[in-house]
């Protein structure tokens, strides 16, 4: 029985190691709570993308929460390994773990800029970015059997090896640990050795790690098909990346039996979070100052936005009340009336700057002649939203409400569902990047994820199953984007996959590993719509991705988990509805007209009411 902690896994992956970690965050740490262990380190590859989820889900378990991330390394010189040579030496990587607040900025900063300067998409780190103050509170170990070193000694490149150690124990002083790890995998057989004379010879300490990648040894089989989606390969090829049977989620107990000799390398793991003091922490929402100056505390800020949110909002409500004047049964006291309560919540829900900032790119988006959507959903029922021309729709002439869009007693933050013409979408987007500066404005990531049918056509595939038979057994699998079916519910409710599963061992592994995988993350990629705006470089509030088919940042964490960090979101739909209009409206005017569809009446009998049979 082991006393104590005994061991703490430093460098495990999640999902969000994308197409090589097969746990989910709430399985990581239910196996770590279920081992008793204290602390849990995640380090997935090249991404924080489960950074603020895996500490605030870890944290309400009483489990320490340790973040680092695996992010590759270019050695210098480029030339010390030739060409042919450097394929063999897998992700090249080090393991950067955040063990204050300023380590995690550091870190964020590394992985975002990782992202931010590659040409071509993939995250990679460069020596030099190392040499200044964004190592502060950063503990490196080495990388272990993918990393830059191990490998170089596996392929007899020692003077590489010891030229690689010696930069990053220049750079990371005490904070640099050798990683050792035990897969029953030849090359670390023979690499261990040369690790361990480096460490005692040079003073660095020894650190034992076991990377998961998987739950359980038996899950190896499905994990080695997902490394084969990933590599575009198949589980027959041999010259493959693949790992060993022992990357599964050891216990405590396991891991001390297995490093027994080397008591040092425990201990390590048990001081590196001791020295880890942070985690990132969820904020309340952060937003740019639009109308206050930046010296003001953030209450005076609150109430010079909402002194100049009222003026606004007051001068439109004039606006209106001269041209159009009350709805029915109405009077003006009613709308200043309603005008003043929806202006006391959202200044006191401290609210008035996003009002502000809608407004401003709408009415930019106006002025450029973009077409932009009336409104829907429930800011429609806001009067200062129509005040300030955020929509067209007047809430009191059909009675919506506004507690529908903001209620104290259920406090969220607002959110227009805002529509641009799908053409020049972008221009507004360009507007809002000049206005608040290129580094406060991102895209929001988004994981494609292997669904059902898609996780059976990717194992099919690798297992080499003829094509024809993995479509058959795709389209027994019901497709409701609405209410997407589970495999396991797919199998349970169709006989005929019970049949084929019963009368074929493939289909049986197919289906068997393709329950496994299910719902496991596939790829990044950029939200439609969802744009967050900040009050300095977002990369200080969170760390950035780069999609390569766009040129704006994208943040690392997804649309729920941004907003926890204290960003707010601000949708820019794109809709084809209001393209066509614009084109039908130009075309309608060709000759000279004056039609508008703003003023086009809503109880016009020939557009609503014609009955084309009476022709």
């Amino acid at each position: 029985m082991t006393n104590g902690p005994g061991f703490i896994h430093l460098h495990a992956h999640s999902a969000y190691s994308l197409l090589e970690g097969a746990i989910k965050l709430p399985k990581l740490i239910d196996l770590a709570i279920a081992d008793e262990q204290p602390a849990l380190g995640i380090a997935d590859t090249s991404n924080l993308f489960g950074a603020l989820q895996f500490s605030t889900m870890a944290s309400s378990k009483g489990l320490q929460p340790i973040v680092g991330c695996e992010i590759p390394l270019q050695f210098e010189p480029p030339e010390d390994i030739p060409g042919k040579e450097r394929k063999k030496f897998a992700k090249e990587s080090i393991v950067l773990i955040a063990q204050s607040e300023t380590g995690f900025e550091h870190l964020s900063e590394l992985v975002s800029q990782a992202y931010l300067q590659s040409a071509d998409g993939l995250a990679q780190l460069h020596l030099d970015w190392l040499d200044g103050e964004l190592t502060g509170d950063l503990i490196c170990l080495s990388g272990g059997l993918e990393g830059g070193i191990d490998p170089a000694f596996a392929q007899g490149y020692d003077a590489v090896a010891i030229e690689r150690l010696n930069a990053l124990k220049e750079r990371f002083g005490d904070r640099f640990y050798i990683e050792l790890q035990r897969h029953d995998i030849e090359r670390q057989k023979l690499t261990e050795p040369q690790l361990v004379d480096y460490a005692y010879a040079n003073g660095i300490r020894l650190v034992a790690t076991n990377e998961p990648f998987f739950a359980k040894s038996d899950d190896f089989e499905s994990h080695d098909a997902l490394l084969a989606v990933a590599g575009g390969s198949v589980v027959a090829q041999t010259e493959r990346r693949k790992l060993s049977q022992e990357h599964y989620f050891k216990s405590r107990q396991e891991m001390c039996d297995l490093f027994a000799d080397l008591p040092e390398a425990l201990s390590s793991t048990i001081e590196i979070a001791e020295r880890c003091h942070f985690s990132p922490q969820e904020r309340g929402p952060i937003l740019p100052n639009f109308a206050a100056p930046a010296h003001l505390s953030a209450d005076e800020a609150v109430e010079a936005e909402g002194k100049e949110l009222a003026r606004q909002a007051e001068e439109g409500l004039d606006r209106f009340l001269a041209e159009i004047g009350p709805a029915e049964g109405l009077t003006e006291k009613d709308y200043r009336d309603r005008l003043a309560f929806e202006l006391n919540v959202i200044v006191n829900m401290k609210f008035p700057g996003y009002f502000l900032i809608v407004a401003d790119f709408i009415k930019w988006a106006k002025n450029q002649g973009i077409p932009v959507g009336p409104g829907r959903g429930s800011g429609a029922g806001s009067l200062v939203a129509y005040s300030l021309t955020i929509t067209d729709l007047d809430p009191l002439r059909y009675a919506l409400l506004f507690e529908r869009f903001l209620n104290p007693e259920r406090v969220s933050m607002p959110d227009f569902d805002i529509d641009f013409c799908q053409d020049r979408r972008e221009e507004v987007i360009r507007y809002v990047q000049q206005k608040y500066g290129a580094e406060q404005v991102a895209q929001i990531i988004t994981f494609g994820s292997l669904q059902a049918r898609a996780v059976l056509r990717d194992v099919g595939r690798v297992l080499q199953m003829p094509y024809p038979q993995v479509d058959r057994i795709c389209k027994l699998v019901p497709s409701n984007p609405a209410n997407p079916v589970t495999l396991k519910e797919a199998i349970d409710g169709e006989p005929r996959l019970q049949e084929m599963r019963d009368e074929e061992e493939t289909v049986a592994d197919l289906l068997a590993i393709g329950q496994k995988l299910e719902g496991l993350y596939r790829h990044a990629s950029t939200h439609a719509a969802g744009i967050v705006i900040g009050d300095r470089p977002l990369q200080q509030l969170v760390p950035l991705y780069r999609d390569p088919r766009s040129d704006m940042p994208v943040s690392q964490y997804n649309m729920k988990v941004v907003e926890n960090a204290g960003l707010v979101k601000f949708d820019f739909l794109g809709l084809k509805t209001l393209t066509v209009i614009d084109y039908a409206v130009k075309n309608i005017n060709r000759n000279g007209g004056d039609f508008s569809i703003e003023k086009a009446p809503l109880d016009d009998e020939l557009t609503y009411f014609h009955d084309s049979s009476k022709q």
